[in-house]
């Protein structure tokens, strides 16, 4: 039997207002999937660049790749999983800014720790999973390898930079304000750089004129000539985010004389769109929190209705770590 929902919907992209609060019947999980009350759902910037127009999806659409709840039913076909679980998931169609939802058993982590709080998950494991594939998929991060994290301290600069130095590397990482800094050094990154300061200078200096093996860049526009000319020679510059807008074409002669670098534009989505890949970053993930290497910061959390006010506070720079919502 169905039951009432309420969920947001987008029907026309542009400011957090567009978004719209819409009640509607769930029908039971059908073969293979579980229905979800969700307790504790992700905010993240690619929530405000899909509602803003940025990345294009057809319309209507939900918002939100993942959250945090009980599974309160399962469909025929589902194995391993079974109601009144506590799971956190990450899903390829957005959709997690709801009361509940049905979804895919494949993309549900069983939570290892069933007393680990609602929130700490929902805010852990898309940023999480973000973290895990950049700091373990792309490259071999080697104990005192220079590494360079733009907007360490947001929700997934926070994991990566503890990622990386749990991995060995000398983090540097650039912050848009210097009242974050002394967070970023308790976080595990060596050397925070506010963005007024000279970075390429910076970089230098602490490198000793040699640049970072990889630099990962989530701001786009604004910073990525400079996270260029951050890089070592061979070095890996990685563009996974454009909050201040995509980077504009890049002349492969460029690459050649800044070092023979490379670049790459990686998804989170690509790198966990098989089962057994969400599942062993999740793993990994959940492990590294259990274990206490890892400390997730949920910064803020609003009310489920007050989506609009999150969205806005993330886009004007005023929040540190995750973000999350509650029903």
């Amino acid at each position: 039997m169905s039951k009432m929902t309420g969920r947001f919907l987008v029907s026309k992209t542009g400011d957090p207002q567009v978004m719209q609060w819409v009640e509607e019947a769930l029908p039971p999980p059908g073969p293979g999937e579980v229905q979800v009350r969700h307790e504790a759902i992700g905010v993240d910037f690619i929530d405000t660049q899909i509602r803003g127009g940025l990345l294009p999806f057809a319309l209507p659409t939900g918002l939100g790749f993942g959250g945090a709840g009980v599974i309160e039913a399962v469909g025929a076909e589902v194995r391993n999983l079974a109601a009144g679980d506590r799971i956190a998931y990450t899903s390829l169609t957005p959709g997690s800014y709801s009361l509940a939802r049905n979804l895919p058993a494949e993309r549900i982590f069983r939570l290892p720790d069933q007393s680990l709080p609602a929130d700490l998950a929902a805010a852990a494991l898309f940023r999480g999973l973000t973290a895990w594939y950049l700091a373990t998929r792309l490259r071999k991060i080697e104990p005192g390898d220079p590494v360079l994290v733009h907007a360490a301290a947001g929700g997934v600069g926070l994991i990566l930079i503890q990622w990386l130095a749990h991995l060995g590397a000398t983090v540097i990482g650039t912050v848009g304000h210097p009242e974050k800094v002394a967070a970023l050094r308790d976080y595990g990154c060596a050397h925070p750089i506010p963005l007024g300061e000279d970075l390429v200078g910076r970089v230098k200096e602490i490198t000793q004129g040699k640049g970072c093996a990889v630099v990962y860049d989530s701001v786009g526009r604004a910073t990525f000539d400079r996270s260029l000319q951050c890089a070592r020679r061979f070095g890996l510059v990685v563009s996974y985010g454009w909050s201040s807008g995509d980077v504009e074409p890049v002349a492969l002669m460029t690459l050649r004389n800044g070092g023979s670098l490379f670049v790459t534009r990686p998804t989170v989505s690509h790198y966990t769109a098989e089962a057994s890949a969400f599942q062993a970053g999740a793993a990994a993930l959940f492990g590294l929190i259990g274990e206490g290497w890892l400390r997730i910061k949920v910064g803020h959390a609003y009310p489920l209705r007050d989506a609009a006010r999150a969205h806005a506070d993330l886009a004007g720079g005023r929040t540190t770590g995750s973000i999350i919502l509650r029903p």
